[in-house]
């Protein structure tokens, strides 16, 4: 029960020691501190009712649960509940509670979701409890949202986000059974309740986690409301977890040759699958009617054996009817866009690499030797990293460059106003008449997208390749430009048109949805500082995007450097 009185207060008058003398089975108990917990009682004492402390808690105040011993390290800035209420009128009933899941993966992602009316008592702490392992979720690193079946449950009352989900990547294997939760609130008052866990697949996982970021409801701009939810903490697990997942579906790839090998190629094409292995024969139906195509190779990566069996039979097929040169690499898992592209790019036999959607075809004959022209007339500088004009296919202008517009929204969380502000890409030009000089003429831009980056390999293993923090696929090409800037050189334009039919090569999800807003906040949290100051709107401040800016010689120097030897 912790200290004696006597450790904690002065000694009892001699009044109070005879009295508790009296009851030695209650050794601790504690005439003044009885009193001073219970002021009723000590107004009862001096208004002659009870002939002492001890006398009210021998005929009421055991039965009530009243307090008779102080706490040594008495919380600050919390309302300690120390006794039952008032015998004559019902007790107050606890705020209603549920979890609705817990789930657990292989790796140790950890998944929780409930509601909890803590309109008036807010939460302070999640704690689950496991055999032998434990975690306390931090109520403001919990993501708030609607819960109209909990509003419904509730009865007519103020808007308050009831709903709460928390994620977490612990790193290690999470044995998973029945779990004790405690919902700590502000107050100091606790809800419990047991619940089983589920073990899920790591993937499984962050479907559930993506998807769940996407799909609930929110009091005002959803999407906002997502990004401001998921700031203090559930961003960063997510992408830890999601780093993970990567690593592990690049490792040890699958890869077969078709045609020729052990040459070397003007430039190297890779094109990312998701799901469609048909997109492959088109695009090979289309390029391979192209002057100096036999100079390029193509490297065709899948997010995945779900298509490899037919994958496989159509890149036989092509390197019979087309004579293209292609490599295959198949991937364990869905790795995502930038993991997916760096393993293809390190078995590049080329100094280019050309990152390529799938569904992006040639606007003219001569693209192949206008692009290997280019790259021989261009100084270095202006082609380390470069996208190209993209239409629609209806011929208007889809992408002339890209650049960057920030996004604010008003935010009402806990009765306080304030805002959220988060950066996203815009093309220029976007559904302008084709040719339209201004938007597709050579320049430098602040970014280009990633159906089309042209790129000197060296340049872009300096660089890191595309970051692997970015989920499934957005922003990473964004990322890539900008760290193209901040190492002296900025993306550039050059009007080799191509054909794009935007998203007809892959198949949106929920959870993919539920990426990208992970990828706008990543994207915002590394580069806001930088794009507000000198990088918003279509005519950005930055020095390297000024029309005549010098080139930093060196530089250029560095990115021609041949590449490191690729992997056989």
């Amino acid at each position: 029960m912790g200290k004696k009185t006597a450790d904690l207060m002065p000694r009892l008058s001699s009044s109070s020691r005879t009295a508790a003398a009296a009851a030695p089975r209650y050794v601790e108990f504690d005439e003044e501190i009885y009193l001073r917990l219970n002021p009723d009682v000590r107004q009862a004492v001096a208004s002659g009712q009870f002939r002492s402390g001890l006398d009210h808690f021998e005929r009421y105040g055991r039965a009530e649960g009243r307090p008779v011993q102080g706490l040594a390290n008495q919380p600050r800035d919390k309302i300690i509940m120390s006794g039952m209420p008032d015998l004559g009128r019902e007790p107050e009933r606890p705020p209603a509670f549920a979890l609705d899941a817990i789930k657990l993966s292989h790796a140790g992602g950890l998944f929780v979701v409930g509601w909890l009316n803590d309109a008036l008592d807010p939460i302070d702490s999640l704690d689950l409890y496991f055999s032998n392992w434990s975690i306390a979720f931090d109520g403001n690193s919990l993501a708030r949202l609607r819960r109209t079946d909990a509003e419904a449950a509730l009865g007519d009352g103020p808007p308050h986000a009831y709903g709460f989900w928390g994620f977490l990547f612990g790193a290690r294997k999470l044995p998973g059974s029945v779990c004790s939760v405690v919902v700590r609130l502000k107050s100091g008052l606790e809800l419990s309740c047991l619940v089983t866990a589920d073990i899920v697949t790591d993937e499984e996982l962050r479907r559930i986690a993506l998807g769940h970021l996407a799909g609930t409801q929110y009091f005002g701009n959803p999407y906002f409301e997502a990004v401001a939810a998921i700031e203090p903490a559930i961003g960063a697990q997510i992408v830890d977890f999601n780093k993970m997942l990567s690593r592990r579906a690049v490792s040890g790839p699958y890869v077969e040759r078709f045609g020729r090998s052990g040459r070397r190629y003007a430039a190297t094409i890779v094109v990312c699958l998701y799901g469609k292995p048909e997109y492959m024969f088109l695009q090979q139906a289309e390029f391979a009617r192209l002057p100096g195509i036999q100079d390029y190779e193509f490297i065709y990566v899948s997010n995945g054996p779900e298509i490899a069996e037919p994958l496989l039979k159509e890149a036989r097929l092509c390197a019979l009817i087309y004579g293209i040169d292609m490599s295959v690499i198949i991937l364990s898992a869905n790795a995502g866009f930038g993991a997916a592209n760096n393993v293809a790019a390190a078995y590049a036999s080329s100094e280019r690499v050309i990152i390529m959607n799938p569904d992006v075809f040639p606007h003219s004959a001569d693209w192949a030797s206008a692009h290997s022209a280019l790259i021989a007339s261009r100084p270095a500088a202006e082609t380390a990293l470069f996208g190209v004009p993209l239409y629609y296919d209806d011929g208007s202008l889809m992408h002339g460059g890209m650049y960057f517009c920030s996004d604010t929204a008003p935010r009402f969380a806990k009765g306080r106003s304030g805002e959220v502000s988060i950066l996203r890409v815009e093309h220029y030009g976007k559904g302008a008449p084709p040719k339209t000089a201004q938007f597709t003429a050579a320049r430098p831009v602040p970014g280009v997208t990633g159906a089309l980056i042209s790129t000197q390999k060296s340049w872009f293993e300096r660089l890191g390749g595309f970051s692997p923090d970015y989920v499934f696929g957005h922003y990473e090409d964004a990322d890539l430009c900008l760290k193209s800037l901040a190492a002296g050189r900025p993306a550039w334009l050059h009007d080799l048109p191509l054909w794009h039919l935007e998203g007809k090569g892959s198949a949106r999800r929920p959870e993919h949805e539920g990426g990208s807003a992970v990828n706008r906040w990543l994207f915002t949290k590394n580069w806001g500082e930088l794009v507000r100051r000198e990088l918003l709107g279509p005519a950005p401040a930055h020095a390297a995007l000024q029309p005549g800016a010098k080139v930093v010689e060196e530089l250029a120097e560095e990115v021609a450097k041949p590449p490191r030897r690729a992997r056989a």
